[in-house]
Parts: structure tokens; sequence; C-alpha cells
């Protein structure tokens, strides 16, 4: 199906996003064009776009504001937030409504989350779980909820492009569903489409086709509070006779280099190996050139080993570096 920036729009308020996807399009099916969001998304769209995507969004138990960017978008949300706004007290309403003020103060944008077919107490929840986190951990969450409800909406707009299609094609006018039906379409699309994303992580379908490699990472400069520009990365995997690096370090000659990179300005590490369905099970060690980077800090480099289980093969492994001179910390991301 074919469509065009306007459309993208309604689903992710991100312009680069958008154009990119118009560019991409006419897609073969909803899976198609979920894959390709998905990659212009994740890999494509910078801080920048994100933000802009987040800001596109209403509160939760607010309006949209009259300068919405897409009235579809704006009714869309409407929709979304249906269930949390049906279950409402006025007192849990003014605490979300004050858990979000203070959320939005700590983070600088919009408290994030695919908020169909939740209950105010269940997003409220959510949102006093993720407020502690730290800015720059909350912020890939919210990347993460931004691109499932971008799934949703897209399918969301694939039914209706082809509802108006067979309506045209039998000399019709397409029908507005009454809302009751509409949010039953909604719950059935929600559904589908947690186990589409998991499918298309490599996470539980053997026939997804990656869009890009099973290794990744990025860097970001928390001291700063920006990403991490010119550092440069390198992905190994431990090839030696032993079955796995020993502790005492006398693992010389069993590290095989699989790609080299430096960050680019997002933060992000170019391509550190082939772009496979299924990755070879063992033991990675990616390491991060700090000293170079920051030469007056504590680390003269960085190596972050992690294993891979066979049953694991199929999944991605999105390894990234919190960076300040005098500390670091990483976790197993998307």
């Amino acid at each position: 199906m074919a469509f065009d920036e306007k459309d993208f729009v309604a689903c992710c308020g991100s312009s680069k996003f958008a154009k990119q996807m118009a560019m991409a399009s006419p897609f073969s099916s909803l899976q198609d064009a979920i894959t390709t969001a998905r990659d212009i998304w994740f890999n494509t769209v910078d801080v920048n776009g994100w933000l802009e995507a987040f800001d596109a969004h209403p509160q939760i138990g607010k309006s949209a504001s009259s300068n919405h960017k897409s009235e579809t978008s704006a009714q869309w949300s409407k929709g979304e937030q249906s269930t949390a706004l049906a279950t409402a007290t006025n007192s849990s309403l003014q605490e979300l409504l004050d858990w979000n003020a203070r959320y939005r103060e700590k983070f600088g944008f919009v408290f994030l989350i695919c908020a169909s077919g939740r209950s105010t107490s269940e997003i409220l929840a959510d949102l006093k779980k993720r407020y502690p986190n730290r800015p720059i951990i909350e912020f890939e969450i919210a990347a993460q909820e931004q691109m499932k409800i971008t799934e949703l909406r897209l399918a969301k707009l694939f039914d209706a492009k082809a509802e108006a299609a067979s309506a045209t094609a039998y000399g019709q006018h397409p029908v507005t569903l009454g809302k009751k039906a509409e949010e039953d379409r909604v719950s059935i699309i929600g559904a589908h489409l947690t186990a589409t994303s998991e499918a298309l992580a490599g996470k539980t379908s053997q026939s997804s086709a990656r869009t890009r490699p099973p290794i990744t990472t990025h860097v970001l400069d928390v001291s700063k509070g920006c990403p991490a520009t010119g550092l440069d990365v390198k992905l190994e995997m431990w090839t030696g006779k032993q079955s796995r690096p020993s502790f005492d370090g006398n693992n010389v000659g069993g590290w095989a280099l699989q790609g080299f990179s430096s960050t680019d300005k997002d933060g992000r590490s170019g391509q550190l190996m082939s772009i496979v369905d299924a990755v070879n099970p063992g033991i990675y060690r990616i390491s991060f050139n700090t000293g170079k980077y920051c030469p007056g800090g504590f680390f003269p480099y960085v190596s972050l080993v992690f294993e891979i289980r066979d049953t694991q093969k199929l999944e991605h492994f999105h390894v990234p570096l919190l960076l300040s001179p005098f500390s670091f910390t990483t976790y197993r991301g998307s």
C-alpha cells in the first residue's frame, strides 16, 4: 500500500520519520511497514526527532492541543486513552496529572506509554515505577513506548486504507465504525502487534529477517548529558581453545575481531558485524577507547563481556555504555 508523509506524521510525530517512511512507501504488507518503521526509528531518527515525536503526544488525561500537527493523531490519542479516562475517578485523575507534571519537570518530556487498554491505576503504577530511572535510561524506554504506539497506529492506517479502497471499489463511502467496534478492533490489533514486535526483534520467529546487525551499541556521555561522538569501538568474539575466557586473564590470542567503528553524532557505532538472522552463540566483547575520548578520565578503556546462548541466537543484543570520567554502567537494551 502507498501512503504519503502526512499519514506517517499521524503515526509518529517525528518529521524525519514521516519523510523516511513516505520515501520507503509503498509497502507490501503491514509487517513490511513495521519492519521499516523500526529500522528508521531506532537507526535513522536522531535525538531531536525522538523529542519531536514525544512532544506530539498530549499528556495522559488531557486533550490534544488545538495546534496539534495531525487531527488523525489527536483522534487516535483520544481513543488510546479511552480506557484510562473511563476508569478514572476525580482523585486518581488529579494524581495522574500531578505525577505527569513531576515527570516532565524531571525528564523534560511528556510521560510516554502505550496507553491502549490500560486503566488509570495501571498507568499510574508504571509512571511511579519509571520515575526513579536515570534520564538517559528513561529516554530509551520512552522511545520503545513510542515504537509500540507507532506500530498500533500503522495497523490502524493500513486498516483504514483497505476499508476506503474496498468502499471505493463498490461505489460506496467509507463507513465510520461505532466506538465499541473501534475499541474491539484496537484491542485485537494491539494483541497482534505484541506478537509481531517480538517476532521482528527475533524473539519468537525464525523466519524474521533482521534490518540491523544482531549486536549493536551506542555511547552516552552522562557527564555532559549528550551522545559521545568519535569514540572508537570494536567488537570481538572468543575463539580460544578454552570454551570461555578464564577469569585469571590468561587469554592471549583468544579474541577474534568482528568489527571496528567510531560513534557518530548520536553516539551510535557503525556496523560492527554482518546482518545475519542467527548470530553465532558464544562469548563476545565490546571495547571502547575511553582513554582517547576522555584523556583525563579514570578508565584507559572499557570492555563489556557477555554471552549469547544457543537459545538466544535469534534475539537482538543492544549493549550501550553510559560513561562519565570516573564511572560507567551498561545494561542489555533492545
